[in-house]
This record gives structure tokens, sequence and C-alpha cells, in this order.
């Protein structure tokens, strides 16, 4: 009977398990193989190179903006998705009623087209856009997409209003779960308002504060939609994320190993940072008797 339900059980997940290796496992593997290569994505025949496209990638200077660049990102972007979740999510909690309503509403940006929010964007604050006209007969000459400084905050900023209504409903579900016993057991201590909040609120919602940063890190190492019509990855490569060298490389140049070789050391960044996050969270946690 065991053998007959192990059996069954391998059929039962077998459309999975093939699904993942013809359109994941079998292509990780030519990647990793065409990384060592020249391929041009055209040519039949390509050569071995080896570690060549690795050593052109880390010295060149397109690649290390990328780097920073994510990380400019998530300096920004990461503060303001978690602050404005949280407060949407204990707005949320607060309403007497409709709260599956409302929680609805604020979801729906998450499931807006990236293109179409990014056209809308560009169409406002671009430099001829009728709002800028309006602002320069006022004596405020502002090129929104063509600053170094402005560009990734607005990027930054609208990607923000994408995530902040579902990253709520992951606070919303924390907030939700907490028992009240802990609350009336705190008042009986004296943690009332910000005490409370800090004390017990805070801590208790640890479980959604780990799942919020963990995939609000882990977006920054895909952007790529909204830089891509709106700034192309300048100005000055302040736009310039992983996913555009690698497009770029691959499809626009047709150097297709060293793209993918791209791909490779940005997971390898990806893993890392996530891995580091990771464990400072879990060191929050513990402090707070997360185990």
């Amino acid at each position: 009977m065991h053998k007959r339900n192990e059996k069954l059980g391998w059929l039962f997940a077998s459309p999975y398990l093939i699904y993942t290796l013809i359109f994941f496992l079998f292509p990780l593997l030519w990647a990793v193989y065409l990384a060592f290569t020249n391929w041009n994505t055209i040519a039949p025949e390509y050569d071995f190179v080896g570690l060549e496209n690795f050593f052109s990638a880390l010295s060149s200077e397109t690649v290390k903006a990328a780097f920073f660049v994510t990380y400019k990102f998530m300096i920004m972007f990461v503060p303001i998705v978690i602050i404005g979740s949280l407060l949407l999510a204990f707005l949320i909690h607060s309403l007497p009623r409709f709260k599956g309503l409302f929680s609805v509403g604020f979801f729906l940006p998450y499931l807006a087209s990236g293109v179409a929010t990014a056209i809308v964007v560009n169409g406002v604050l671009s430099y001829n856009s009728p709002f800028n006209e309006q602002l320069r007969n006022f004596g405020l000459d502002i090129d929104w997409l063509g600053s170094p400084i402005l560009a990734p905050l607005i990027i930054a900023l609208m990607m923000a209003w994408k995530f902040v209504g579902y990253y709520a409903l992951l606070f919303l579900s924390g907030l939700e779960s907490i028992p009240k016993e802990i609350y009336e057991a705190a008042a009986i201590d004296g943690a009332v308002g910000w005490k409370r909040f800090w004390h017990v609120t805070i801590p208790m919602l640890y479980p959604s504060f780990y799942t919020v940063t963990i995939l609000a890190v882990g977006l920054m190492f895909g952007i790529f939609t909204e830089p891509y019509v709106l700034t192309g990855g300048g100005p000055e490569y302040s736009t310039h994320t992983w996913q555009l060298e690698i497009y770029n490389q691959a499809f626009e140049k047709l150097n297709a190993g060293y793209g993918t070789a791209v791909a490779i050391i940005n997971s390898i960044v990806t893993f890392v940072s996530i891995y580091i996050f990771k464990k400072l969270l879990e060191k929050w946690g513990a402090k707070h008797g997360w185990e």
C-alpha cells in the first residue's frame, strides 16, 4: 500500500516536475554553458571562451552601474513601500466595515500593466508635457526624467504605488492574526499608545515584515519595464538595471554568451543580498522571541 501511494504521489506531481525539467532545468544548464561561449544568438557556430565573458562583465562600467543602481533603488523603494504598506494596513484594519472592499481597491494597482503605467507617467512628466509647460509658466523648469537624482526617485515611487496595496494585504493579515489577549496583557503592564505599537505590534508583525522585506529586496534585482519605457537606463546610467544590461547585451548587441554571463552574476548578487537580509531579519526576530 505504501509503495502504491508513493507511485500515485509521483504520478500527480509529474506534470509540475516535467514542466520544471523542460522549462527551467534544461534552459538553466544551457544558459550556464552559453556563458562560457561567444555565441551571438544568430550564428550556428560559436567558440568556447572560458571565463572571458565573466572577466569582461566584472570590468564593465555598465555592469558596475547596474550593481550600484540596484542598491540605490533598494534604499529608496524598500523603506517607502514598507512604511506605506504598513500605514495602509493600519488604515484598513481600523475601518469598522467594508475592509474587504477597500483591500481589493488598494490591491488593484498591483494588477495594472507596468508598461501602461510607465506610459502614463512618461506622458505626465516628460519635459514637453502640458504639466511641465505649466510649471515653466510659474518659473519651475524641472526635467523629471532627465535628472540623475529625480529619475530613479520617480521610478521608485511609481513601483511603490504599484506594490503598496499588495504588501499591505500581508501586513493586514498579520494585524488580524495578533491575539487580543496580548494587547490586554500589555495594557495591564502599562503598554499603551506608542509603547504598545513599538513593543507589541511591530514585534508581532515579524512574519509579515520578513515576507515583505524579502519580496521587496528581491524585486529590485528584476526591474526592467519602468526604466526601459521611461529612461532607457539613463540619464548617465542612473537607472541602468541588471535586466536592462542583460537585455541590451543579449538582444540589442546580440552578445548572448556575454549577456548570459551577466545574468549569472546578477543571480549570484541577488542570492547573496537576499541571504544577508534574511540573516539580519532572523536576528531581529530572534531578539523578539521568533525562532
